[in-house]
């Protein structure tokens, strides 16, 4: 039998921009070795992933990201400059929408939640009924980056800024274990790479053909905007990291999962997604290191 030799797991997807990328490879881990991912507890990109998992739709969303490059990622970002943000994130929920479509939360086949928080309580939200794409776009609202999402009446930002590693939604789960994924883990010195961009030999389909083709529309509606100076965000979201980084650790410390996959803070920078390929490889690589030495120390007391 496969290591997981049948185990549920309530999985644990934590913030960190593009970092989140690693979930994917852990997913794929989990998969290959029969393991049965039963619930999903996610903020801000690991409530984007666990989401699109949930909804059947990873293996598109997976094409998808591995084709973009840099100049999409900005035909992404409507920028709006107003006060609560930068970017509103309609341009996102549109790509995300011809993905997934319009799914609920209580229809998805695995339990799903997606954390979130209420500025104005301070509190963190838990958002498990309701359409996805909502609860994910209130997940994702990094502060400064993305525009305030106003949900129920709340307004909501990025679940990470009270808890990026959202354990405690799982804690009622029936499942054989709890695994966490850390994206704000050590920094390490070789932790930022320049990536080699390689064209993918992975045939298109209609649906990636389809999306770039939306991503180009986008592209026209951004170009000559000019260059735009940065600095102010890259400071903030770097100050963001740091504060995500030592709330990750108090909140771990506290409610220990079964098992923690950490990805460096520094593995790449915040919008990096056009190094999907490397962030993918580096998910799958880190949960063999980890679940894969767990699965021979037990099968050696077997």
């Amino acid at each position: 039998m496969s290591a997981g030799n049948g185990k549920t797991v309530s999985l644990v997807l934590g913030s960190g921009g593009a970092r989140g990328l690693a979930h994917i490879g852990v997913i794929h881990w989990l998969e290959e070795h029969g393991y049965t991912i039963s619930s999903i507890s996610g903020c801000s990109i690991g409530a984007l992933v666990g989401g699109i998992y949930a909804a059947g739709k990873l293996k598109e969303y997976e094409q998808w990201v591995r084709s973009i490059t840099r100049m999409d990622i900005m035909a992404l970002l409507d920028l709006t400059w107003e006060r609560g943000g930068l970017v509103r994130g309609d341009r996102l929920i549109e790509t995300l929408t011809e993905l997934v479509g319009n799914v609920r939360v209580e229809d998805l086949p695995i339990a799903f939640t997606a954390v979130a928080t209420d500025l104005e309580r301070q509190k963190e939200v838990w958002i498990n009924s309701g359409q996805l794409l909502n609860a994910i776009r209130a997940s994702v609202a990094i502060p400064l980056l993305f525009t305030p999402f106003k949900h129920r009446g709340l307004t909501l930002v990025d679940g990470g800024v009270l808890n990026p590693v959202p354990i405690a939604p799982t804690f009622r789960d029936e499942t054989d274990m709890t695994l966490a994924v850390n994206l704000n883990g050590t920094s390490t010195a070789d932790g930022i790479q320049v990536l080699q961009e390689e064209p993918s030999d992975e045939p298109d389909s209609p649906f990636r053909n389809s999306i770039n083709r939306f991503i180009y529309r986008l592209q026209q509606s951004v170009a000559g905007n000019g260059k735009r100076d940065w600095a102010a965000y890259e400071v903030a979201i770097q100050a963001f990291d740091a504060m995500q980084s030592t709330i990750a650790r108090q909140k771990l410390a506290a409610y220990p999962p079964d098992n923690v996959i950490e990805v460096a803070r520094n593995a790449c920078q915040m919008l990096e997604f056009n190094r999907a390929d490397e962030i993918i490889a580096l998910g799958y690589r880190k949960a063999d290191e980890l679940l894969g030495t767990v699965a021979k120390k037990a099968n050696k007391k077997a």
